[in-house]
């Protein structure tokens, strides 16, 4: 059909005007308040161009108003989805500005926390986006699951959403009695999960119908646009920071960087992104088991300085989050507040190149092109 309306256009045989239509601030599709500004030819997109803002809280400015361990809450509500691995990128690019070693247990616990949020993150994608394209019931598995990860959490440190757990040095608590049993059970009973949610949606023909041969990022692209995370390994680029460039214990653990593999279409497409983020969850329990058999004894606290005061320097520290690098560049001046802390958010990153892979597409189709790159607009907007 898409080629029909090219080759009609082409030849002339179509004669439309260009239509300007808004797709957002309020919009279910667009996972928070974004507006696309859509140029229209017919039903084909011409343009899209992003307007952002409409979240902004000013966290880049705040931090040079607060001490080091009061930024860590407001790193939750960047990607609230994935507050943990905020956690860690700001506490882990501090603690190196003040050569700070954290006990192998913080390292464990850490680690472990950092894949149940993933886990969390990426079962919220998995579900809105099937829900985006029609499919209901794979939402309510998803969120299901969520829902016994956020309970973990919520016994460890009392929160289900924004946790100020990872601090500089250290925890805020020791993981609750019967923690490890508790996360090995959810291991468990999670991975049938996954089967289940391959059956009802990601093999589905009417899915792929919709996923597939949409919204193609080819490798050069991605590159050149500074893309990352699932958006970039769904284009069959195989890097993950956890691997390529480790940070805390990440170097220890057994498994693999996933990759899109351009089974149901072209290499790249939406279908692509998907999968990697389906096929992640299952090496973050692998790297979750193996953390819960090592896990050693241990002061999660013996490292927490009394006076967070680095000494002057600047330092760019970067972490997997689930949608892609996280990156923190801090500048200290001696002080107890930073002087400067500049975010690289991978939603922001990856949502530039919207315009890009969505030219030529049909408006129907747009749905899915912005679901599949799984943006989170408090960490936009910041």
């Amino acid at each position: 059909m898409l080629e029909d309306l090219r080759a009609d256009i082409e030849a002339g045989r179509l004669k439309t005007d260009e239509l300007v239509l808004n797709m957002g601030p309020q919009h279910p599709s667009t996972h928070g308040v974004l507006r696309l500004e859509l140029v229209l030819d017919g039903e084909v997109i011409v343009k899209v161009i992003p307007h952002l803002g409409y979240l902004h809280r000013c966290f880049e400015k705040h931090a040079e108003a607060m001490t080091y361990p009061q930024v860590i809450p407001y790193t939750d509500r960047m990607d609230y989805l994935a507050a943990m691995n905020n956690n860690h990128g700001f506490a882990l690019a501090v603690e190196r500005l003040m050569g700070i070693e954290v006990p192998e247990r913080v390292e464990y616990i850490r680690v472990i926390m950092a894949e149940l949020q993933r886990i969390a993150s990426h079962l919220v994608a998995i579900g809105t986006f099937g829900m985006d394209i029609g499919a209901f019931t794979p939402f309510l598995y998803c969120f299901r699951d969520r829902e016994y990860i956020l309970d973990i959490f919520e016994k460890t440190c009392g929160a289900r959403l924004l946790y100020n757990y990872m601090w500089v040095g250290g925890l805020s608590h020791d993981v609750h009695e019967g923690f490890e049993k508790e996360v090995a059970d959810f291991i468990k009973k999670f991975r049938p999960t996954i089967t289940e949610v391959n059956n009802l949606l990601n093999f589905n023909k009417i899915f792929i119908e919709r996923t597939a041969n949409v919204g193609v990022l080819p490798v050069d692209v991605a590159v050149s646009y500074g893309c990352s995370g699932p958006m970039l390994r769904g284009s069959g680029v195989d890097f993950d920071l956890r691997r390529d460039d480790p940070y805390s214990i990440y170097d220890r653990f057994d498994w693999k960087v996933c990759t899109g593999t351009g089974e149901a279409g072209t290499l790249g497409d939406c279908w692509d992104r998907h999968m990697v983020r389906v096929w992640e969850m299952e090496e973050s329990c692998k790297i979750i088991e193996q953390a819960l058999e090592n896990i050693p004894e241990g002061d999660i606290g013996e490292a927490i300085p009394k006076r967070v005061r680095p000494p002057k320097g600047e330092i760019y520290t970067r972490v997997e989050n689930p949608r892609g690098e996280l990156g923190y560049y801090v500048i200290s001046d001696g002080s107890g507040n930073p002087f400067r802390v500049k975010v690289r958010g991978p939603s922001f990153v990856n949502l530039s190149v919207i315009d890009e892979i969505s030219r030529g597409q049909l408006v129907a189709d747009l749905v899915a092109i912005l679901g599949s790159v799984d943006i989170v607009l408090g960490e936009i907007d910041r």
